[in-house]
């Protein structure tokens, strides 16, 4: 499976077994709402693990284990500064993927959906055809 140099502008590769599993695993880690709350604030920007527990209103102890996981696979990073660790996410593509998560979630609420591009001179069903996203859910490497 491709990275794709030039971004999202072509379609996803098929996946083979083992992407699958990687991916598969990726997005179980996004299954819990308490680590989606944390990578939400911390697309806010970095917070050492106190702060974070504070915002997201968890005992500390749990964050800490649930920024153990999410380090563990590449999805938050941690910076030592004094005494404490200051998180944030590993990369764009990791906020990337909130946002879409948040996108498509808020679209299915309000009864939208974007339907995948079609060859010319077919419909979309519903008749939606217009991609309403921010303007800012690109991919900047």
């Amino acid at each position: 499976m491709g990275h794709g140099v030039e971004g999202r502008d072509r379609p996803v590769a098929r996946l083979d077994a083992a992407s699958a599993a990687n991916v598969a695993t990726t997005l179980q880690a996004l299954a819990t709402p308490s680590r989606l709350r944390i990578l939400s604030e911390l697309r806010q920007g970095a917070l050492p693990v106190g702060d974070l527990a504070a915002k997201i209103g968890m005992e500390r102890s749990a964050v800490s284990q649930q920024l153990r996981l999410l380090r563990n696979l590449r999805l938050v990073t941690g910076i030592r500064v004094g005494r404490s660790i200051v998180y944030s996410l590993y990369d764009n593509h990791v906020a990337q993927l909130l946002d879409e998560a948040v996108y498509h979630s808020e679209h299915l609420s309000l009864g939208l959906a974007d339907h995948p591009a079609r060859p010319p001179g077919s419909t979309q069903p519903g008749g939606a055809s217009k991609d309403t996203r921010p303007s800012n859910v690109g991919c900047a490497d």
